[in-house]
């Protein structure tokens, strides 16, 4: 399947999906649809429909947005320096769709990588595993097991 940057599915989203993804915006903390969800899934990028992570990836991190390990696709994800804000930090958007997602930092699990994906909801469609061969991405059915 090939992602891009679909301008239909831009002008579908809500003006805070909009404000994230198009605008380099963040969700207030604590208040993103996928923050708590816990079923077995796919999460990828609401513009380009692109794997980003995997619900087995997923941990509870505390900080207020959902946090993942490691993307399922590292392809689809890339990393870019951020200097805004007064900080030294490193963006991660979507390759293809090129939607801001959040940020990347060291402090993860040190025995899954070591590494927090802090990602916005807004920025996400969430596919639960049922509906995953359904809607093409059947290929990943496998690597979306349950949150830990």
């Amino acid at each position: 399947m090939a992602y891009h940057k679909d301008p239909d599915a831009i002008a579908r989203l809500t003006p805070e999906q909009y404000r994230v993804t198009q605008q380099n915006g963040t969700e207030r903390p604590d208040t993103g649809e996928y923050l708590h969800t816990k079923e077995a899934g796919l999460y990828v990028d609401i513009v380009s429909g692109e794997p980003l992570f995997a619900s087995a990836d997923k941990f509870d991190s505390h900080c207020g947005w959902p946090s993942f390990t490691k993307p399922i696709e590292p392809a689809n994800v890339a990393e870019l320096r951020d200097v805004t804000h007064g900080m030294i930090r490193t963006e991660v958007r979507s390759a293809h769709g090129d939607s801001h997602l959040g940020h990347v930092f060291p402090d993860g699990p040190r025995d899954r990588g070591g590494l927090r994906y802090c990602i916005n909801s807004a920025s996400l469609r969430f596919i639960p595993r049922a509906q995953m061969e359904a809607e093409g991405y059947g290929a990943y059915v496998d690597q979306v097991e349950d949150v830990k």
